[in-house]
């Protein structure tokens, strides 16, 4: 059984580390945050295999505050330890900006030499990660990072204000960090003790792509249109936005075409894959009797009884498919062949279709022709 200390456990890094650490075999966790006192603090210094030192301040009301809450807190971690004479391994969490001469990277600069100097003194195995513009779930708005102000606003129908929108940042995704992290508790450091660390997968993006990108999100739910989540950047931005989201914003309709026929609702569409629609058909009735050129479809009947009949458009046998609910059973429908779908039971056929590009009214691709 491996003991950790996570100071910050309730801010973002520490919040999605510890959810993390849970789902680990033979790890526990203790968490230490402004409302912890000294005395836990030490205790748990007393008896910890690894610290991970993810406290700091990024937003303080006084420039001084900086130095207190980034170099002032890790000193004094390391002068409990020396008190209690442990050395554990610490993983500190910094910043690209402790290379640049402004209050907050001082700060962080300050707080990495207090590190590696008790690195060497102790023979303690220390592990810095200067980490750029962090982003993924429960970031506090305008305090943590952009994405998460902009995934904020945009969720709740708030302005954004961007006055460069051609800038360029470098983002890393919370989980890369949080990976890395955790195979730390299996980690050796190099013959210095210590090690700095900066690379963990980034991602570059103007900042108008970027709140381009969540507003396109936030559109979804009207549009339909999903974005190439083939590229894992979108994966994680997209996650990062839903976490935002309100409850009460969760769910949305449909826009549900219906007449004597049953009802018919285009559920997901993309440009990359093309759409998935769902439909309602009563007994007895058809859809369909059109063939494509190019289009392809799927057919899944997951409700009720239905008959797939398809024809060469030049003629030819006709082919029939007798589908059941039950049978999860997939009909692939070329290019060329007429086709329809008859509910063929005695009650009510529900019928998932996919079609390999989102339908163009201008460029419908879909031409009448009776199967026979």
């Amino acid at each position: 059984m491996k003991s950790v200390l996570v100071t910050g456990g309730k801010g973002f890094m520490g919040r999605n580390l510890i959810a993390r650490l849970a789902q680990a075999d033979e790890v526990r966790v203790f968490s230490y945050d402004l409302e912890n006192d000294e005395t836990e603090l030490r205790d748990w210094l007393a008896c910890v295999d690894i610290v991970f030192h993810l406290a700091g301040i990024n937003r303080p009301e006084r420039v001084e505050e900086y130095e207190i809450g980034n170099a002032g807190v890790t000193r004094h971690i390391c002068d409990l330890l020396r008190e209690l004479k442990r050395t554990p391994k610490i993983v500190m969490s910094s910043s690209i900006q402790a290379e640049l001469d402004n209050p907050y990277g001082v700060s962080k600069w300050h707080a990495e030499e207090a590190l590696k100097a008790f690195a060497r003194e102790t023979g303690t195995a220390v592990a810095i990660y200067r980490l750029k513009n962090v982003f993924g779930k429960w970031g506090r708005p305008e305090y943590n990072s952009v994405t998460a102000t902009f995934c904020h606003h945009i969720a709740r129908g708030v302005p954004i204000s961007i006055s460069n929108p051609a800038r360029e940042i470098e983002l890393i995704y919370i989980d890369d960090i949080v990976e890395r992290f955790v195979a730390e508790l299996n980690t050796s450091v190099g013959p210095e003790g210590y090690f700095v660390s900066d690379a963990v997968p980034s991602t570059r993006i103007k900042l108008g792509d970027l709140a381009g990108r969540i507003q396109a999100y936030h559109e979804m739910k009207t549009s339909l249109m999903v974005p190439d989540f083939s590229e894992r950047f979108n994966r994680c931005l997209y996650a990062t936005y839903l976490s935002y989201v309100e409850p009460d914003d969760r769910e949305y309709d449909l826009d549900l075409k219906a007449d004597a026929r049953g009802n018919l609702a285009e559920f997901i569409k993309s440009r990359h894959f093309g759409q998935i629609f769902v439909s309602r058909t009563n007994p007895g009735i058809t859809r369909g009797n059109h063939y494509h050129h190019t289009k392809t479809e799927k057919f899944l009947v997951i409700s009720g009884e239905g008959l797939i009949r398809m024809r060469h458009v030049e003629g030819g046998d006709l082919t029939e498919y007798r589908i059941r609910g039950e049978d999860y059973r997939v009909v692939d429908i070329p290019p060329g062949y007429t086709h329809s779908i008859t509910n063929v039971g005695d009650m009510e056929m529900i019928t998932v279709f996919w079609a390999s590009e989102v339908f163009n009214p201008d460029r419908p691709d879909t031409y009448f022709l009776e199967v026979g």
